[in-house]
C-alpha cells in the first residue's frame, strides 16, 4: 500500500497487513493486492462483498484464528488493493484476484469462506483450483437478478441511479453517510450489528480517487456473478450453503443452486440477513470450527 494513500481506521487484533504485486509480463491492469493475515493452523481465506473490504470480517477473525491462518483479502480495486485504470471487475476478472492470492502464496488445502459476491467467487475459484481447495462456505450468494436492490426501495433508487448513463459516475462518487448506513442496514436482521466505526472505514475508502469508478463497475458486473453459476457443478471440495432467513435471495434462488450443488450441506440462520459476518459471526465460527 503506497505511503501516500489513506491506512484503514480499524485494527483487529491479531492481524497483519500484507501485498502481493502484480504479476509480471501479460498482466497490464492487474493491480497490488491487500490483505489481512491471523492466526495459525490450515489456510482460510476471507473474500467479501460489494462495497466492503477485509475488515468486514473483523468479528469473525478473532473467532476461527487458533483453529486457522487466515487470510482476509481485499478484492481487486477494493478496500485498499490498487485500483487499476481501466481494469475489469467482472466474475472472472474478480476471481483471478482470488486465484493470485492462493497460487502466489502456494497456498493449499484451503477453506474458501465468502459473503454474497464472495461467496460466488469461492465457489468458482474452487472449480478453477480443485487441486488447491479442501472446502467452501458460501454465504447467502450473489448470483441472483437484483441482487441489493431487493433490500429497500432506496437501495432500488441509488443503485439504479449509479447504473444509469450519463449521471451514473457522477452518483457513484456521491455517498452520504446517511444514505449507505440505511443501504447497509437493509442487509441485516439485527439493524445494531452495523458498527458507527465501519461506516466511517468504508467511506474513507469510498473516498479513494478512482473508487467510484470502481463501485459502478462491480455493480454493472452483476449479470457475470449470475452466469457464473455455470460453472458450480465442476466444484469437487464439500460444500455449505449458508443463508440468512431474511436475505434478499428468494426460496426459487436458493433451491437452484441446491438444484447445481446437490450434495451441498444447506443452513439457514434464523432472523439473519444478508451481512451474516457482521450480526452472526458466531455461527458461521462454529460451522468452521467443527470441521477444522
Amino acid at each position: 500500500m503506497p505511503s501516500h494513500e489513506a491506512r484503514p481506521t480499524i485494527h483487529i487484533p491479531g492481524t497483519t497487513s500484507h501485498t502481493i504485486a502484480p504479476r509480471t509480463g501479460g498482466h497490464p491492469r492487474e493491480g497490488t493486492l491487500r490483505y489481512l493475515k491471523a492466526g495459525t493452523g490450515a489456510p482460510l481465506v476471507l473474500l467479501h462483498t460489494v462495497r466492503t473490504q477485509a475488515e468486514h470480517f473483523r468479528s469473525l477473525i478473532p473467532l476461527i484464528s487458533d483453529r486457522y491462518t487466515v487470510y482476509a483479502l481485499d478484492l481487486p480495486g477494493m478496500g485498499y488493493s490498487e485500483i487499476v485504470p481501466g481494469a475489469s471487475y467482472d466474475e472472472p476478472a474478480m476471481r483471478a484476484g482470488v486465484v493470485r492470492l492462493l497460487t502466489e502464496l502456494d497456498l493449499d488445502d484451503v477453506t474458501l469462506v465468502g459473503e454474497s459476491m464472495g461467496a460466488v467467487l469461492a465457489l468458482t475459484t474452487a472449480a478453477e483450483l480443485p487441486e488447491r481447495v479442501r472446502r467452501v462456505v458460501a454465504v447467502n450468494t450473489y448470483d441472483f437478478p437484483g441482487g441489493i436492490a431487493r433490500s429497500s426501495l432506496l437501495a432500488r433508487l441509488v443503485v439504479g441511479a449509479v447504473l444509469a448513463p450519463g449521471v451514473g459516475p457522477v452518483v457513484a462518487g456521491v455517498e452520504p453517510r446517511p444514505v449507505l448506513g440505511r443501504i447497509l442496514r437493509g442487509g441485516l436482521g439485527d439493524k445494531s450489528a452495523l458498527r458507527a466505526d465501519y461506516v466511517d472505514e468504508l467511506l474513507q475508502v469510498g473516498g479513494r480517487p478512482g473508487y467510484a469508478t470502481v463501485a459502478r463497475a462491480v455493480y454493472q458486473s452483476l449479470p457475470s456473478l449470475v452466469a457464473a453459476r455455470s460453472r458450480y457443478p465442476g466444484i469437487k471440495a464439500p460444500v455449505h450453503l449458508v443463508y440468512g432467513e431474511k436475505d434478499w435471495s428468494r426460496p426459487s434462488d436458493r433451491a437452484a443452486d441446491k438444484e447445481l450443488l446437490p450434495a451441498a450441506d444447506f443452513v439457514q440462520v434464523p432472523g439473519a440477513g444478508h451481512f451474516i459476518a457482521l450480526e452472526r459471526p458466531d455461527v458461521l465460527a462454529d460451522l468452521l470450527n467443527a470441521v477444522a
